[in-house]
């Protein structure tokens, strides 16, 4: 048994070798217990525990492992909240990167169905699935859009393994980037920053109106924006499923755009959680070296990046909001910003509006696609539903989210159009929404 989370590490993908690693944290997970209501991967790893009279985590069966691992879906939490985590304790305990050893394991010793390949295969190619879905926007639409259970979402399930039940996020006519090239760039006569935007799929192809609204926020501060030459999908959705080749082979070749960025003078600031997460910290464990660890030190979220813009000594933002300005808002807080220790940057630049904030500490359970998953839905929706409650309960005039997929799922279960950070503050400047 061996402690690595190193994936170049000679046993990262021993099957016996990583059975004993999951044994000797599943024990110590049992005689915790502190991340009991995290997700549903805890009471499952406790009840087969629980089931034997001595209590020994090394009597459960590869399939009870696997049940475990299959449960978990990323978010975080229990790392975020375990006293046992490697810089605090020799236990050197990181459950959710020892999740993704174990996946990695499964997938490379065959022991992922063909099926559940071939949904990461289709799912993973957010690129070109984007591509094609915004070009023929109306149709993708019409056919993710359509009732749930239906005929055409019970064949989308059969044939990609995306859910019927779910809400999916709709594709936008105009990308992100087609905006991007064609919009009349301001003059900005006093330079605070100069950054490149990495959009993410989730605003390339269906959140568009995030990004804009970046661009026009920043450069009303004085934050230059450019797009990143060759960027694309930081390959989330084939970590989380064990694919750590196709991840890799994505990495390289996103490490190797943004350093050229970073090293041109500028920051990299992303508007969606996960894949500043995957930039900030597993390009530096799957990809490594010098360029990798320049990204991840010049990465930051997009609300990030403003407050650190108006703390910094001769830097501040523009804090005259003439516009629109919710008097109450639910904010609600994304795992994977929690995840990367930065505190709640878009509480407190949306506090300057002068809205009252309410937080909304709920997991939505999508983690990419995750939750999209056919055959997840038995342990996503519960997650979703008691989003949704929270949501309702604070009745606030606006919902606001930074994660695109968990604003998807607060619409699903309220009807609440939740919007990103950064639509709040383009409004409140008055700054006019956009096509």
């Amino acid at each position: 048994m061996t402690i690595t989370y190193d994936p170049k590490h000679p046993l990262y993908l021993d099957e016996a070798d990583v059975r004993g690693e999951l044994t000797r944290v599943y024990d110590l997970c049992h005689g915790c217990r502190l991340c009991f209501k995290f997700c549903s991967s805890f009471p499952t790893l406790f009840s087969y525990v629980d089931s034997h009279e001595d209590q020994d985590a090394g009597r459960l069966t590869p399939a009870e492992q696997d049940q475990v691992i299959d449960e978990c879906f990323q978010c975080k939490l229990c790392y975020v909240n375990c006293p046992y985590i490697p810089e605090l304790h020799e236990w050197a305990l990181d459950f959710p990167r020892l999740m993704l050893r174990a996946q990695a394991m499964r997938h490379a010793t065959g022991q992922v169905t063909l099926r559940k390949r071939a949904t990461t295969s289709i799912m993973g190619h957010t690129d070109a699935l984007g591509t094609v879905a915004s070009a023929v926007a109306p149709v993708a639409n019409r056919v993710m859009g359509a009732k749930p259970n239906s005929v055409v979402r019970r064949a989308v399930a059969a044939t990609a393994g995306v859910s019927a039940v779910r809400l999916l996020p709709p594709y936008a006519k105009t990308r992100f980037s087609t905006w991007f090239k064609k919009r009349n760039r301001p003059v900005i006569t006093k330079k605070q920053g100069e950054v490149a935007v990495f959009p993410t799929c989730l605003v390339e192809y269906q959140q568009p109106g995030v990004g804009k609204d970046l661009v026009r926020v920043y450069e009303r501060n004085g934050v230059e924006c450019s797009m990143i030459d060759g960027a694309g999908c930081c390959g989330a959705p084939y970590l989380h499923s064990g694919d750590v080749d196709s991840f890799t082979k994505v990495a390289v070749r996103q490490v190797k755009a943004l350093a050229a960025a970073v090293r041109s003078g500028k920051d990299i600031v992303v508007p969606q959680p996960t894949c500043g997460y995957v930039l900030k910290k597993d390009y530096v464990d799957y990809v490594g070296g010098p360029d990798a660890e320049l990204v991840a030190r010049h990465t930051f979220d997009s609300s990030e990046y403003l407050m650190n813009l108006h703390k910094a000594e001769g830097t501040e933002l523009d804090t005259e909001f003439a516009g629109t300005v919710p008097e109450t808002i639910s904010y609600h807080i994304p795992c994977h910003l929690k995840a990367q220790n930065i505190g709640l940057r878009s509480r407190d630049l949306m506090k300057m509006t002068g809205a009252k904030i309410k937080l909304i500490d709920q997991c939505s359970g999508i983690d990419g696609m995750w939750g999209l998953k056919a055959g997840n839905e038995e342990y996503s929706l519960p997650l979703a539903v008691k989003l949704g409650e929270k949501v309702t309960a604070a009745g606030s005039e606006a919902v606001v989210g930074d994660c695109h997929l968990a604003n998807t799922a607060i619409d699903e279960q309220t009807g609440a159009v939740a919007v990103h950070p950064l639509n709040i503050i383009a409004r409140a400047y008055g700054i006019p929404e956009t096509d």
